[in-house]
Order: C-alpha cells, then structure tokens, then sequence
C-alpha cells in the first residue's frame, strides 16, 4: 500500500525532463508533437550549418591574399561572398523558424502545467492553505511556470545544441590542423564547463537563499496590502514598514553576495577562454610560420574558436538560468506533490438532489490533538426542520460547517445527509447541496451582478435581481451609479458590511440548495433589516432545512429546535420556550442579551 508523501517528507529531486516531456509530446495533439519534431529538427541544422560560413570566410580570404588578382578570382570572391552571406542568413532563418514553431509548444504545456497547479491548489485542504502565506503560494506558481519557459529555452535552444556544435568543431579542427589543435579546444571547454558548473552548483545555495527571501518579501507585501483596514485600525504603517524594510535589508545583503560570487565565475571563465584562444592562435601563428597553413587558415582557426566560446560565454549564464529555473519549478512541484488531505473515496457517490435531512452522530473533532474542539456530538436535523445551534465563543459552532462541508474530516463518528456518510459522498455533490452565509464575507474584486451570480454558473438577471430582492439589497444596488456592474473593491472593501452580509445572502438564494447554514448571517445587519431579511428566512425555512448558527439568539426563537452548545458539547437542547423555562444556559444568554438590549435603548 503506497503512502502519501507528507509535505514535511522530501521526495526524489526534481527530473524536468522526465516531468516536462509528457507537456511537450501530448499523446492526443498530433500538431504539437509535428511542430516540436519540426523545431528540434531546424535546431540541430542551425547549428550545424553555423560550421559552413567560418570555412567560406577562409576561402574568401585566400583568395583576396593573393597578390595577382585576376577578374577570375575577382569573380570568384564575389560569389563566395555572397554564398558567405547567404549562409548567415539561412543560419537566422532556421533559428527564426524554430522559435515560431517551438513557441506552441512551449506555451501550450506552460498554460496545462498552470492550470493544473491551480486546480491542486483548490483541491488541497484548508488547513494547507491556513498553514501557508497566500503570497508566497501565489509567487511560487508564477515563478515555477517562468521556470519552465527559461528551461526549455535555455536546454532545448541553447545547452544541448551548443554541445552539438562544440563537438562538430572540435571534430573539424582535428581533421583540418591535427590533434593538438583540437586537444587545446576540448581541453578549454572541458575546463570551462567543468568549472562552470562545479562553481554554479556551490553558488546554489546563495540563489536559492534569495530565491527565499523574495518569496517572503513578497508574500509579505499581499499579505499587508490584504490586512490593509488592520493596519489603518491600529496605526502601523510604520510597523509594516519596518517589517518589509527588514525583509528588503536580507534581500540587499543576499543580492550584494550572489552579484559577488557572480563576478567571480565571470573572470574566471574569462582567463580559461583568454589562455585557451591565446594557445590555439600561438599554434596557428607557429604553423603559419612553417608555410604549412595559410591567412585564412589562421582566419579560419580564429573564427571558429570564437565562434564557439561565444555560445560558451552564454553557456554560464545558461547553466545558472537553467538552476534556477530548477528551483523555481521544484517549489511548484512541491506543491503538485503535496497531499490532498480531503479527498472523494474510490466508490464515491453524488449525493441526489432534494435531500434535506441530516444527523451527526458522536462526532470527534480537533485541529490539534491536544485541544478538543467537539466531543461525542450527537444531533439530527429532520428534512424541512429549523435548528438554531447557540453557545458562547469558542464552542465550536463555525467547525460544524467545515465538517459538514468536508474542509475537515471527522477524527471519530460520522456525518450523515440523507442517510449518506460524507465520506462517502462526492465533494462537488456535497457542497453543491448546501447554501452557506459565512460569519465572515470575502467577495471577489468583481461586479455585484458577477459576486451574486457566482452562486449559479449561467443565472440570468432577472434570478439575479430576485435573489437581492429576497435579501434585502436590490433597492440599495439601484441606487448606485453602475447599479449591478458597480465593481465592489478588493475583498468588497467598497460595500458596507451589511451589504456584504445581504449579497452574500443574495447568493445563498440564487443557488437554491437543499440545506442552508447561516452562520450569523444577520450579525452585521441594523434591527429594521434583520427583520425584513428574517421574514424571507423564516419563509424560505419552511420548505427547505435550514441550520442557523446564531449569537443574537432573538434570530433563532422560532427554530423548530434549539443546540446549546458548549466547550464542543451539546449542553441543552429544545425549543426557545422550553429552555427558558429549563433556567439553564441558554436562559442566562437570554437574560444577558435582553439586558444589553434595554441598556443599549435607554443610552439611545
């Protein structure tokens, strides 16, 4: 039975091309696998055909050395020059071919690699995502998928045809002046790339530091910015300041050393290729010297070398681009190789629509161990049936939604809807069942028409606009400039909170589930619109389940059945009159709220 990799266990190092390779050869798209055949095809002619105009280029200039020049030779020359020419253009116009028909495939698999990190990232649990800075998430993503497209660039157009041509070379150089010539060049790029890469491996560290850093530089920015109502709350822009000027500190000083260190590798490539022309020309010169090779010989020796210790100079910064592209991508596997701790079993079912009725049965449940948050919850909510769940703080009323919705799965006992073991059921069915108010309403930075109707893919206006009616919001949006199409800011930071609360209400009513949960859905509501929604709730409870988790309990009166919950436990339960008459906690809440109520009034 194989095992889940957990995030704090390291799995085998990252292998792109044994990852990236199913992105490139797509099984079902035929034309991306001609075009990338293509493009390799025209890459590895570029390169070759870039060995022709260096012996062109020679001729060329024993030609013109001679001291009698005939109209012949004039001629000659002349064609040369142009067959010269016309060889560096065919050189860019494969390469230009190449790019255009690799770019497909290179976008192609950098959009499918894309979105399934973020189809992951929505599959993974919440308590992922409340372990981790959204920031820095986000940063990984974006820097992995830039990863691929400079490891692919670099790799495929310039690592791997570079030493095709770096052996081609050497190969020529030995057939035309011998084994000492072709000795010196393979030792200097032997030297080159052994240190090149030797070098750059120790230099991983200090990027991968930065690379860090910048994560948590970033990830630092979203965060403030989202928290951006906290910090003018309590006054600490400065705070925040110093925070991202520390962060902005470890980032110079860490910079500083990487450029260091670059600078380093630089000059010392730089003396390897400097000492390995300087022996290559000396010989040449001496061969010369002898009558045994010609100007253009010498030409041709000086050209070929350069040309190769040009692609050699871009080879260093290639193999530094290619790591860190490799650390860029390895973060976002990582987050592709993480655990999905809530998953559909292997037998999962959808759950049938019109099911209403649901129980919990000794459930157990803690985000750690050492803190219980429920213990032995048993209760059933009949098809149709109201019931308002009630405690102070801390009870665990909010968990109860997580668990019913399976953000968490239970520690012990079960969750039943409609007879149906959650686990048992399909995640998407599950939740397309139930209609949630949350406590705590976020909405997209997006039109008011698009937050409401994000309830229901495909919603017309008209069940838009009914939906806001229900909730008490429609007269408010028509009073607006945009009307719907008013944008409502980051996080909805532009609306009140009340209206929040009634969009969010609005698009309960728009998905039209089997269960509704309200989880203080009034809370941030004024009394005359509490009770105008409250009408709408109350007739909306009546043929449908409802589950409303309430702190006013003046909401929940009418409820068929009312939870006392407390320390995860359900202390008492009934309705609203017999557990005034019980006298326990709920009447002491009751009389609590009903003397605040009177305070509050009399102050006004």
């Amino acid at each position: 039975m194989s095992v889940s990799p957990s995030p704090t266990q390291k799995r085998a190092p990252l292998n792109p091309l044994k990852v990236l390779l199913p992105y490139m050869w797509p099984v079902k798209k035929n034309r991306l696998r001609f075009l990338f055949a293509l493009s390799c095809f025209l890459l590895v002619g570029a390169r070759l055909a870039n060995l022709y105009p260096p012996l062109l280029f020679k001729e060329i200039v024993d030609n013109l050395s001679i001291k009698s020049q005939g109209e012949a030779l004039l001629v000659t020359s002349f064609f040369m020059i142009l067959g010269y020419t016309f060889t560096r253009f065919l050189s860019q116009l494969t390469s230009g071919l190449k790019d255009a028909t690799f770019s497909p495939v290179t976008q192609n698999a950098m959009h499918r690699i894309a979105l399934e990190v973020f189809c992951k990232l929505h599959r993974l649990g919440l308590r992922f995502h409340l372990d981790r800075k959204m920031g820095g998430t986000g940063r990984a993503l974006e820097r992995g998928i830039k990863g691929i497209e400079t490891f692919m660039r670099f790799t495929i157009f310039m690592l791997a045809p570079s030493f095709v041509e770096i052996t081609a070379a050497c190969a020529l150089l030995w057939h035309l002046y011998g084994f000492t010539m072709a000795a010196i060049a393979v030792v200097t790029l032997s030297l080159y790339i052994t240190f090149t890469v030797l070098y750059s491996q120790w230099r991983l560290k200090v990027v991968r530091k930065l690379a860090e850093i910048d994560s948590g530089a970033g990830g630092h920015v979203v965060e403030s910015l989202l928290q951006y109502e906290s910090v003018k709350y309590f006054g600490n822009e400065a705070a925040e300041a110093k925070r991202y000027d520390t962060w902005l500190s470890r980032y110079e000083k860490t910079a500083i050393h990487t450029q260091w260190t670059l600078s380093v590798l630089d000059i010392v490539q730089g003396l390897i290729i400097a000492v390995g022309l300087s022996a290559a020309l000396i010989l040449t010169a001496r061969q010369m010297s002898l009558h045994t090779i010609t100007v253009g010989d010498f030409v041709l020796v000086n050209t070929l070398l350069l040309q190769l210790f040009v692609p050699l100079w871009s080879l260093g910064f290639a193999y530094r681009e290619v790591k860190l592209a490799l650390i860029n991508m390895d973060e976002m596997f990582d987050l592709m190789n993480e655990a999905e701790e809530i998953q559909d079993a292997p037998d999962a079912h959808d759950l049938p629509r019109g099911t209403r009725g649901l129980a919990f049965e000794d459930v157990c449940f803690s985000y750690h161990s050492e803190r219980p948050i429920l213990k032995n919850l048993t209760f059933t909510v009949e098809p149709g049936q109201t019931v308002a769940i009630v405690g102070p703080s801390g009870a665990g009323k909010s968990t109860l939604l997580k668990l019913l919705l399976r953000f968490y799965d239970v520690c012990g006992g079960r969750i039943l809807v409609g007879g149906h073991d959650v686990r048992a059921l399909t995640q998407a069915s599950l939740r397309a069942a139930v209609g949630v108010v949350p406590q705590d309403t976020v909405l997209f930075n997006e039109s008011i028409f698009f937050n409401i109707a994000y309830a229901r893919e495909g919603a017309t206006r008209e069940e838009v606009e009914e939906a806001a009616r229900g909730a008490n919001i429609h007269e408010r949006i028509m009073s607006f400039p945009q009307g719907y199409d008013a944008l409502v800011g980051e996080r909805g930071l532009k609306l009140s909170g009340g209206e929040k609360q009634r969009i969010a209400i609005a698009r309960a009513l728009l998905k039209k589930p089997d269960i509704y949960f309200f989880d203080e859905a009034t809370s941030s509501l004024d009394s005359h619109t509490e009770k105008e929604i409250q009408k709408n709730l109350d007739m909306l409870a009546s043929i449908t389940t409802t589950i409303i988790v309430a702190h006013r309990l003046s909401t929940v009166v009418g409820a068929h059945k009312i939870l006392v919950l407390d320390a995860g436990q359900i202390v008492e339960e009934g309705t609203h009159a017999s557990l005034l008459e019980h006298k326990g906690l709920y009447a002491s809440l009751w009389q609590k709220q009903q003397h605040e109520k009177k305070v509050e009034e009399t102050l006004a």
